[in-house]
């Protein structure tokens, strides 16, 4: 019934306990769950989830929050992709948050790897998992610029395609990722008392373009707040979008599970 477009269960604070999540799904009608890689070295253990388990698919990537980390090559990218329950690319983008004393021009390492990361997802045809925080409108322009929008393009590869993932930004940000036909995908922030903003983006969002998620371990939704999140816990999310939009909890999650097969549409071949 509902399907987690993005959690961590790689993580030791989640994969140790593995069997008693994988449970919990099944008894909140989680059926599906998308385990995002953030290093490269992880890879194996997400990747190892994914075949070990049939409700969970993988991605590939770096997170740009990332550092003393094995830097991705395009061939990186590219081979992990062709494996077997690999769905996407990422979790990439930009994240000026925390510059620990450094200038946005000191952040190009970020900006590359961005770049690495749209070039595969271009080459493999597979949706971008995007993270953006304080960086949208870099995040947008080279997007823009690398992934293929421009009208002069001559490149054969398709355009990038995609979902910014636990979205945060405004409405403007989230129109622009809507004009790139990006998906937009709400988290358990979207449940906290302080995030009216975000429930009002939300409500623009149409239906057909929204994903769920946990981001587990973190951000779980309230009444959870302040918990170790689970993908369990992402039917709550689904309900503020269906109190949001004046849906039912079940067309909401029948929609985002919808959105999933057409954007990761390697979950309907594995």
């Amino acid at each position: 019934m509902f399907t987690d477009s993005h959690c961590h269960l790689s993580f030791p604070e989640l994969r140790a306990q593995l069997p008693s999540i994988l449970e919990a799904m099944s008894v909140a009608q989680v059926t599906r769950a998308l385990c995002i890689c953030t290093t490269l070295e992880e890879f194996a253990d997400v990747h190892s989830l994914a075949t070990g388990n049939a409700q969970l698919w993988s991605t590939v990537g770096v997170h740009p929050d990332n550092e003393d980390v094995q830097e991705p090559s395009l061939k990186d990218l590219v081979e992990r992709a062709a494996l077997p329950r690999v769905v996407g690319i990422g979790e990439t983008g930009l994240d000026y948050y925390r510059l620990n004393g450094r200038s946005v021009a000191d952040m190009e390492w970020q900006r590359q790897r961005y770049r690495t990361h749209i070039d595969a997802g271009r080459q493999t045809d597979l949706p971008l998992v995007i993270h953006t925080r304080s960086a949208s409108d870099d995040t947008l322009a080279i997007l823009r610029e690398q992934g293929g929008f421009g009208s002069s393009s001559s490149s054969p590869l398709p355009r990038s395609r995609g979902v910014f993932h636990c979205f945060t930004e405004t409405e403007a940000v989230a129109r622009a990722a809507l004009d790139l036909d990006f998906y937009i995908s709400f988290s358990g922030i979207l449940t906290f008392k302080s995030a009216s903003d975000i429930r009002d983006v939300a409500r623009f969002v149409p239906l057909d373009r929204l994903l769920i998620e946990t981001d587990s371990p973190y951000l779980a939704p309230v009444p959870h707040r302040g918990k170790t999140n689970s993908p369990a816990f992402v039917p709550h999310v689904a309900r503020q979008i269906a109190d949001i939009k004046g849906l039912s909890v079940e067309a909401v999650a029948e929609a985002t599970a919808a959105n999933v097969d057409v954007l990761f549409s390697r979950v309907l071949e594995a």
